[in-house]
């Protein structure tokens, strides 16, 4: 999988992906920067006793040091998602490649050809960035127990071959603070891509659930309807069968019983249809206010002449309420906040919308939602607009004829 396709798959403009985005690529700017650190070292260097040798060295190992670090970052915020394993290979390979890099400036210093004050920012920079990725990559001991090795055993070195006094206390004192540091960033940055990642799948689990719980809902109730008129049915068909071959009238006392229940039972369907059909404006804001809240989604209600509203039109709007929240739970990854208004237009109408800042339209070419809503609408006389704003804000508009008397 290639980097534009990882972050690709981390998500879209808004919201959690955005942040998560942004983590990648802050992490990622570590490495960046410290190959901008080589870059400054060997330039100050130039002229001096290092020479051509040396200093090709430094680039050529400083140049492999920030190429292995993006290749552990990447692979480490792989596992981190559990989308990969964990890259033991890549920690050693960066451990040897960080070893390498001491070692050769503890040899320059050695042959005299930089001093300790060269030397300090050198290991310095080295021991910074070095700490980050295993801490990434590795379990929480493991990963401090090989950053202090490296270390003590860079900075040790250091001292064997002639840094003292000033610089030594120098790098030991930063090193301290800002190792631990960097570790824990890094670690952290880590952690919080993953708690993103399990946050958007426990978003989409909701959603499932909620439209599972509904299902369940509507099916007990018609089992409650049916289950007890389809049993009796089912027992006097079995009767009127055995009277009909006996050949005794009663057979069709039983057979108008029959009808009688069938004919009941319709009635009562069309009961609990119409009733599922039926939306009650109030209900249905308070619902959704409940339901996008419990999904992590700021929402706001403003009612205005929703209760004055004739029956129809606050069933009507009540419908556009309901499935808009559905849009929102299915389709607004990175929705964080959602505002629903009922307000008089002034021009002999009444205007329900709902705007929220991540979501897309499920329109006609993808669902029945949308157009389902404007064939009930034209019923009133009404109309239904949806609009992408730049800015991200998805505006569903529900208008409908109704003179305010107030």
């Amino acid at each position: 999988m290639s980097v534009a396709s990882w972050v690709e798959r981390l998500g879209g403009p808004d919201g959690p992906a955005r942040y998560r985005r942004y983590t990648l690529s802050s992490v990622g700017f570590f490495a960046v920067f410290e190959a901008g650190l080589w870059v400054y070292w060997i330039a100050g260097r130039t002229g001096d006793g290092v020479g051509a040798v040396g200093l090709t060295l430094v680039a050529v190992l400083g140049a492999a040091h920030v190429g292995v670090q993006l290749l552990l970052i990447r692979a480490a915020l792989r596992h981190y998602l559990g989308a990969g394993p964990r890259p033991d290979g890549l920690v050693a390979l960066f451990t040897a490649v960080t070893l390498a890099i001491a070692a050769l400036g503890c040899v320059l210093l050695a042959d005299g050809r930089i001093d300790d004050k060269d030397l300090g920012p050198y290991l310095l920079w080295l021991l910074m960035f070095s700490a980050g990725p295993p801490a990434l990559a590795l379990p929480l001991r493991a990963g401090a127990v090989l950053i202090a090795a490296v270390m003590v055993v860079s900075i040790g070195a250091g001292a064997a071959t002639g840094m003292s006094g000033e610089p030594l206390a120098l790098v030991i004192g930063v090193s301290v603070i800002l190792v631990p540091f960097m570790a824990a960033a890094m670690r952290l940055s880590g952690w919080a891509v993953h708690l993103v990642e399990e946050l958007v799948a426990a978003r989409e689990t909701q959603s499932r659930l909620a439209v599972a719980e509904e299902r369940l809902r509507f099916s007990r109730d018609l089992h409650d309807v049916l289950g007890r008129n389809l049993a009796v049915v089912a027992l006097k068909s079995e009767l009127a069968v055995k009277l009909a071959r006996r050949g005794q009238e009663a057979a069709v006392d039983q057979m108008v019983e029959v009808q009688r229940i069938a004919q009941e039972s319709q009635r009562e369907i069309r009961s609990l249809v119409r009733g599922y059909r039926a939306a009650d404006l109030h209900a249905e804001l308070a619902g959704a206010r409940s339901v996008l809240e419990a999904a992590g989604i700021d929402c706001r209600i403003e009612e205005g002449p929703a209760g004055r509203l004739p029956a129809e039109t606050q069933s009507a709007l009540g419908w556009v309420v309901r499935e808009g929240t559905t849009n929102v739970l299915r389709h607004a990854s990175g929705a964080s906040r959602c505002e629903v208004s009922v307000r008089a237009t002034g021009s002999g109408a009444v205007a329900l919308v709902m705007a929220n800042d991540g979501a897309v339209a499920a329109d006609a070419g993808t669902g029945t939602g949308l157009p389902g809503l404007r064939e009930r609408l034209a019923d009133l006389g009404g109309t239904l607009a949806t609009e992408r704003r730049p800015d991200g804000t998805f505006r569903l508009t529900a208008q409908i004829p109704w003179e305010d008397e107030t």
